[in-house]
């Protein structure tokens, strides 16, 4: 099992010295949004975009869990003892993110999960292609280390976040 946990130092290195300030101090506030012991799957191929985003799931205090193919992501996930969100990225080894979508949603224990594409390929017609899909959400990369954390918060809570880069 792929477990992470990233110090909230570890992802401070990627802001400056004054944004690390204004995100500390509002830090307590944002996580109280995050259900406890909440736990997404990424489903991501390239290991540096995995990095970011454990280290900005890790400094909202998310367990995360890493899958590189969308091949057995439902097996998986079904090991998993809680799953509040899955982030699958829509170009993947073997079967992409739609393939991996549509085993999400037939399956029983999965098929109210939250799922948010994550992708370069992030222009509207892509955007539009995964809406039709099912899937709950949609993030352009590259990722926006400065945004990530409130469109994850806002995610958890319920809300759709449909945003190409």
């Amino acid at each position: 099992m792929n477990t992470c946990y990233y110090s909230p130092v570890a992802f401070f290195s990627y802001f400056s010295a004054e944004r690390s300030s204004n995100r500390a101090s509002l830090q307590g506030q944002q996580k109280n949004s995050i259900p406890k012991d909440a736990t997404i799957l990424v489903v991501e191929d390239n290991v540096s975009n995995f990095v970011l985003i454990a280290r900005m799931l890790g400094y909202l205090g998310i367990h995360c869990e890493w899958k590189t193919s969308g091949y057995e992501v439902v097996e998986y996930a079904d090991t998993l003892p809680r799953l509040d969100l899955i982030l699958l990225d829509i170009r993947l080894p073997y079967e992409d993110g739609f393939s991996a979508l549509r085993k999400i949603r037939s399956s029983t224990r999965l098929k109210d999960t939250l799922v948010v594409a994550i992708t370069a390929e992030a222009g509207l017609e892509q955007m539009k292609r995964a809406q039709e899909a099912g899937f709950d959400g949609f993030l352009g990369k590259p990722l926006d280390p400065d945004r990530f954390p409130a469109q994850i918060r806002h995610i958890l809570a319920g809300e759709s976040i449909w945003e190409p880069s």
